[in-house]
């Protein structure tokens, strides 16, 4: 299925900017895998390896106050193991807003959806920071992502799907809207317009702050996929650019 949805979404010119971070939906693969995949590639364009991936994602099941890491060494997958990057989740744990509580994890798909196409597209050795965020204000996010930035060798991977259960006339709508306030680096976004909010409002922040550059990747829902009309989810694929 990986093979299939790259193979649809074509890595782009050898001449475009690769992205410092990437926005992708983490539904399951038959309904927001061709939008991700749309997103991975634009991340594996980059020139230099990259060793590490920033992984934040909402919190579906357990209240979490701040950010929550979650303990373990590794995740897997049917691919294999990734490990946990120590020196990562020793920096983040220094911030007050981080915290581990593996109960965040025990559940959550957010982070591990995305860790196949990190996998397939970066190699084996790729590590994660893998962060569940909950009750979190875009500062005390950007905080967590300034301390985790590193270089060219480190990649931020925010995972957030869009609205929710409107027809799709109104998520098209809807979403529309939203992306247009991602790409004017506005915000905050709301629970409503994406349920990945408090980690998207936090990679705003930042982006203000570092003078970074949206672009929009995709975007499509539910209904455009594996699902009906009736009901559909929101799914967007943008990537922020390092100014040159």
């Amino acid at each position: 299925m990986l093979e299939d949805l790259l193979a649809e979404a074509p890595p782009p010119p050898v001449s475009a900017r690769a992205p410092k971070v990437v926005i992708a939906p983490h539904a399951g693969y038959v309904y927001s895998g061709p939008t991700a995949a749309m997103a991975f590639q634009a991340l594996a364009a980059r020139s230099r390896p990259i060793e590490t991936v920033v992984l934040l994602g909402p919190a579906h099941y357990v209240p979490v106050r701040g950010l929550a890491l979650p303990g373990a060494e590794y995740f897997a997958t049917p691919l294999g193991k990734v490990k946990v990057n120590p020196e990562g989740a020793g920096a983040a744990l220094r911030l007050p807003q981080v915290r581990i509580q593996p109960e965040a994890h025990a559940r959550e798909h957010s982070l591990e959806v995305e860790l196949p196409f990190l996998q397939r597209l970066l190699g084996e050795e790729i590590e994660i920071v893998p962060l569940v965020v909950g009750e979190a204000d875009g500062e005390e996010v950007a905080e967590v992502l300034e301390q985790l930035w590193g270089g060219e060798e480190t990649a931020i991977v925010i995972s957030s799907d869009l609205s929710h259960f409107l027809s799709y006339d109104a998520a098209r709508e809807a979403d529309r809207r939203t992306a247009d306030e991602i790409l004017q680096l506005g915000g905050p976004l709301g629970p409503r317009q994406a349920c990945g909010a408090m980690p998207i409002n936090g990679l705003l922040e930042i982006a203000r702050q570092r003078g970074l550059e949206p672009e929009l990747l995709d975007l499509r829902n539910s209904g455009d996929t594996a699902g009906d009309h009736s009901r559909v989810v929101g799914y967007g694929a943008f990537a922020f650019h390092e100014p040159t």
